[in-house]
């Protein structure tokens, strides 16, 4: 039987991971994960309650009011939170050096109304983005570190394998922003720590297992949300640098998300994986 403080240890970690899916729209989980009869404007408060948080991808395509973020936040139970996508209009941008306008527009727009509900927000980059170690300093210098007194978090999605060399982790841990771990044969998937949390897209869920994922997957999901979230890393994911087994460990927030491939299955993945780190 675990010692107490084995268990205290186990308790805390899951506090600090949340897991969710990409939006709470989708017509396919109104048929496996949305109550018969639930009307479509209750489907975040139902969402949210099941789950501990929401990437909202919409955000990538165009910023929204003041208004619909208060509302969202409204919605939600406390402890909840939503990962914004920064729009691509700020990473999109020939010289990343030059998005300081779009950044703010976006930031200091309305995302102070979801109040504790704002977790980390994603900068995501287009595939065809390089990593050019003087633009990307600039741009990560453009970013805002507090909103209306509050620390913000912020991760980098990066697309293109040029980013997996230590220059870039080292110039994203000089900024301390995290680097999102994409589990993907189509983008970079690399597990090295940048930032002061963890930022993981889980995307090879399968139409043909209920869960999405095999048991034995999510296990080890859990497995490796306890390590991160404890501070300390996972030895069996790939990297491009070595595990720094003598840095201070030191407890983070983990926020893992269930996204594309078999959409439909996300949902549940992710109240499996709850109920696992609960357990």
């Amino acid at each position: 039987m675990p010692s107490r403080s084995t268990k205290s240890k186990a308790s805390s970690a899951a506090v600090r991971v949340r897991v969710g899916v990409g939006g709470w729209n989708y017509a396919p989980w109104r048929n496996n994960f949305y109550p018969a009869g639930l009307i479509q404007q209750r489907e975040l408060e139902f969402a949210s309650r099941q789950l501990t948080a929401i990437e909202i991808n919409s955000t990538y395509y165009a910023a929204q009011k003041p208004a619909t973020y208060a509302n969202w936040r409204n919605q939600t139970p406390d402890g909840f939170r939503f990962s914004l996508k920064a729009p691509r209009y700020a990473t999109a941008a020939k010289v990343l050096a030059n998005s300081g306008k779009s950044i703010n527009a976006f930031v200091f727009g309305g995302l102070a109304e979801l109040g504790d509900r704002l977790g980390p927000i994603s900068w995501q980059f287009m595939p065809t983005r390089r990593f050019d170690a003087d633009d990307l300093a600039a741009f990560l210098e453009l970013l805002p570190r507090e909103l209306d007194g509050k620390p913000l978090q912020h991760v980098l999605e990066v697309r293109n394998s040029s980013f997996m060399c230590a220059d870039y982790l080292a110039l994203a841990r000089k900024h301390r922003v995290a680097t999102v771990y994409t589990d993907s044969t189509d983008y970079p998937s690399f597990a090295d720590v940048t930032g002061d949390l963890i930022y993981a897209r889980l995307m090879r869920s399968e139409a043909s297992i209920a869960a999405g994922y095999a048991d034995a997957a999510l296990d080890a999901w859990a497995s490796r949300a306890r390590t991160w979230a404890s501070g300390s890393e996972p030895d069996d994911l790939s990297r491009i640098g070595a595990i720094n087994r003598a840095a201070r460990q030191t407890p983070r927030d983990v926020y893992i998300y269930f996204i594309g491939s078999a959409k439909e299955r996300n949902p549940a993945a992710a109240m499996s994986l709850i109920e696992r780190l609960r357990a």
